[in-house]
């Protein structure tokens, strides 16, 4: 049996380190920050993290807590530029090279990983500008 991305990456400690990174940069985003209604980030982020343990292999938690993800359905409500995009990915990237930079990802997961990031950050442009 193969090994999922989310055993071979180091499991819940690691998409957990990778959230709580990225929700850092999130947290003092001026143009991002006013996208999360919640006061505290830490939902959102127990959120993501579910998602992306579930996406990659690990629990699926997510489904049975929130359904179907429909990452463009719940997204729908907030108007995601190009520009909101390419904040979001900074953070991401932050995050992925502090994983990077300690040894928690090699270079073939990290690319991997941000290929994918890349990818579900453009689906998830719905307006202009």
């Amino acid at each position: 049996m193969e090994e999922s991305f989310y055993a071979a990456v180091g499991g819940h400690e690691t998409f957990a380190r990778l959230v709580a990174a990225f929700y850092r940069g999130v947290g003092d985003d001026p143009m991002l920050r006013p996208m999360y209604p919640e006061q505290d980030l830490a939902p959102a982020a127990d959120r993501l993290r579910m998602f992306l343990e579930q996406y990659w292999g690990g629990p699926t938690t997510y489904s049975q807590q929130r359904g179907h993800p429909r990452l463009r359905m719940r997204h729908a409500p907030f108007p995601i530029t190009h520009d909101a995009r390419v904040r979001w990915l900074t953070h991401m990237r932050a995050a992925i090279d502090e994983l990077l930079a300690d040894g928690t990802l090699d270079a073939a997961h990290e690319a991997v990983l941000w290929d994918y990031l890349q990818r579900a950050a453009l689906s998830m442009v719905n307006t202009a500008g």
